[in-house]
């Protein structure tokens, strides 16, 4: 099913929902401009994102983002540890919800 070349398909949603698009572009181009943070900052923090739902859109598309943003392997390694830990910490803490109080 995961096939970069269905990323072409998109051009679907612009022809059917043009101005919901439009808008989602640029607030999608002014999240990853860089501000208060720097650009390979939000883009390993998507990647972070992109673990944790596990995209592999986002995934491929993330990491080239961070790399050439400059990000390093042990960037990229460190972020994959932070996107497990939150997920295994989100499980750890959900589970009290299996025990009556």
């Amino acid at each position: 099913m995961f096939d970069m070349k269905n990323l072409n398909r998109l051009k679907k949603l612009d022809e059917n929902a043009p101005e919901a698009m439009k808008s989602f572009r640029a607030f999608d181009k002014a999240a990853f401009t860089e501000g208060a943070l720097t650009v390979q900052q939000k883009q390993l923090m998507a990647l972070a994102v992109a673990l944790t739902t596990q995209c592999p859109y986002c995934l491929e598309l993330h990491t080239k983002a961070a790399r050439d943003a400059g990000a390093t392997d042990a960037q990229l390694a460190e972020t994959a540890l932070v996107a497990a830990a939150m997920r295994a910490g989100a499980a750890v803490t959900h589970a009290t919800h299996l025990f009556g109080g």
